[in-house]
């Protein structure tokens, strides 16, 4: 079985900063991208950032230059750095991963619990 596991969120002032991570556990095969989700309240959820198995990241236009993505292929583990923090920010996030479990080589999109992020002051 595969878990994903995030944290991280909380309540943070504009201006602020704060630092997700997210773990995968299990039986994985490959992991091709790990990143998160988010959907605040009334919205559709978003894609916010990937990093994809080579390194490469993407970022919603709303995050670029404030939020970064990092990947830890050892530990089957993503952060995501948050800075300049601002109201409409303020979402649930949802950790997910693109991978394959042991004895498929199909990849399933798994889905951490969700972490709130508040922004105000």
């Amino acid at each position: 079985q595969v878990q994903l596991v995030d944290s991280g969120g909380g309540l943070v002032q504009p201006g602020g900063s704060l630092r997700l991570s997210c773990a995968a556990s299990g039986r994985i095969f490959r992991i091709d991208a790990m990143g998160w989700y988010r959907q605040a309240p009334g919205k559709e959820r978003e894609l916010v950032a990937a990093i994809f198995s080579g390194g490469i990241t993407s970022y919603a236009d709303s995050v670029k230059g404030r939020f970064t993505i990092s990947r830890d292929n050892a530990k089957n583990m993503v952060t995501m750095q948050m800075n300049s923090l601002k109201p409409e920010d303020t979402a649930v996030y949802y950790c997910f991963a693109d991978l394959a479990p042991t004895g498929s080589s199909r990849p399933k999109k798994y889905w951490g619990q969700g972490t709130q992020v508040t922004v105000s002051s």
